[in-house]
């Protein structure tokens, strides 16, 4: 039996195991993981949190473990990756120093010129007040970012300047000191993942999330309220325009930089009137987009993770014809005051893919504990269909007194 190790506890972790455990012959473990994964087939949860390296590194010694996949982005921020390769310890992720590009905007702005990817121009300031007192001037709508990693909830779209000043004081204090200010790009946003080895590289179909909490794209940011893919009207010229001019270089100039980059690549793109720009990188898979994204890969992603790490550019086949859309179901009270210990929906339709993430045991009993709790995902020929049949699910089985969700999940498609 080959052992893996996934690192982290949310619905993308949770897709992850899933998707690393459809071989018969391996076992995936899962730290901290979340109750309902071990419910999974050749799944078990370990209690060890993603920032206890010396445990997770003994763990992984210990069961002889094939290799770790890290999912969430503070335990890579944090340098576990070189502490499981100072230990001779097979990982898949970014280092410290190439974890950047998402820990520090400003570096990832700088490689972004160094590489010549295009993105929106940009002012960096050190604390709050030198960011409030540039405000004069400044064009709306106004981009305002945290510089750190901020569970993607550090970008703050601010259409009037009354706006702009909460939203530095909102940053300010939630712990951000150094902040950007971004010019604002209009056109169709996109997800695009590539899984790396220095400059070798797969790329996965592309995703399109969405991060306002309410229907319309109204409401706060969140982490993501739903996603689908692969998205119609972004072809394949453009995904290889986004391949060309974004991916190849960036981890081009992330290798002469002496930061290569291995792992899970995540690149936020816009199609502007001026071509596509990128609105930032991430370092790991996205959530919700994992989990409308694996489960078309058709290849075994445990060997396409191996040949990775190898030199080697794999094979690899993913199904096609068919969407993927899923919907975030989340605490009535999210993002801002979330209240734990409800209850959990129970889905009660088969055809649908339900992954798991804000959960936790008390008491002997599975019940909320997060924001984003869960998610349901249909698969159909057609987005419509795959709409209408998550959200017939739920309107049947989610108290809406105790959770929320968005009916229009797949809305800039369908219009």
């Amino acid at each position: 039996m080959e052992n893996w190790l996934i690192v982290g506890g949310g619905g993308r972790e949770y897709m992850l195991a899933q998707t690393l455990a459809k071989q018969s012959d391996r076992q995936v473990y899962v730290a901290p993981g979340n109750p309902k994964m071990n419910e999974l087939e050749r799944v078990s949860t370990v209690d060890i949190e993603e920032l206890e390296f010396s445990k997770l590194a003994f763990f992984a010694e210990t069961k002889k473990v094939q290799c770790t996949v890290v999912g969430p982005e503070q335990p890579l921020s944090a340098g576990i990756v070189d502490y499981f390769q100072a230990r001779d310890l097979s990982i898949f992720g970014p280092d410290q120093q190439a974890a950047k590009l998402e820990s520090s905007k400003t570096f990832a702005k700088q490689m972004m010129a160094k590489s010549g990817v295009p993105t929106a121009k940009y002012q960096e300031f050190d604390d709050p007040e030198a960011a409030l007192s540039s405000l004069p001037g400044q064009s709306l709508p106004l981009v305002i970012k945290a510089d750190g990693l901020a569970a993607g909830k550090g970008v703050i779209i601010a259409r009037t300047m009354a706006e702009a000043e909460q939203a530095i004081h909102r940053l300010a204090a939630s712990g951000s000191k150094k902040l950007l200010f971004e010019d604002f790009l209009t056109g169709e946003e996109f997800s695009l993942f590539a899984m790396v080895q220095g400059e070798t590289f797969i790329t996965m179909p592309v995703a399109q999330d969405h991060k306002r909490l309410n229907d319309g794209d109204k409401g706060p940011n969140t982490g993501g309220m739903g996603a689908y893919s692969p998205v119609p009207h972004i072809n394949e010229t453009l995904k290889s325009r986004a391949i060309e001019h974004v991916i190849r270089p960036i981890l081009s100039a992330m290798k002469v930089n002496g930061t290569p980059f291995n792992g899970f690549l995540y690149a936020g793109l816009i199609n502007t009137a001026a071509g596509i720009k990128v609105i930032e990188f991430n370092v790991r898979m996205g959530d919700p987009e994992t989990q409308v994204v694996l489960p078309q890969l058709q290849s075994d992603l445990g060997n396409l993770i191996l040949a990775l790490k190898q030199g080697q550019l794999p094979d690899v086949t993913w199904q096609s014809g068919q969407y993927y859309l899923g919907t975030v179901i989340a605490s009535r009270d999210y993002p801002r005051n979330v209240v734990n210990g409800r209850p959990l929906p129970v889905i009660t339709d088969p055809d649908l893919l339900v992954t798991y993430a804000g959960v936790a045991e008390v008491d002997g009993q599975l019940v909320s504990h997060g924001g984003r709790v869960m998610m349901v995902t249909a698969k159909a020929d057609n987005l419509q269909v795959a709409q209408t049949h998550v959200n017939t699910a739920l309107d049947a089985d989610v108290d809406t007194k105790a959770f929320t969700f968005r009916h229009d999940i797949g809305w800039r498609a369908l219009n």
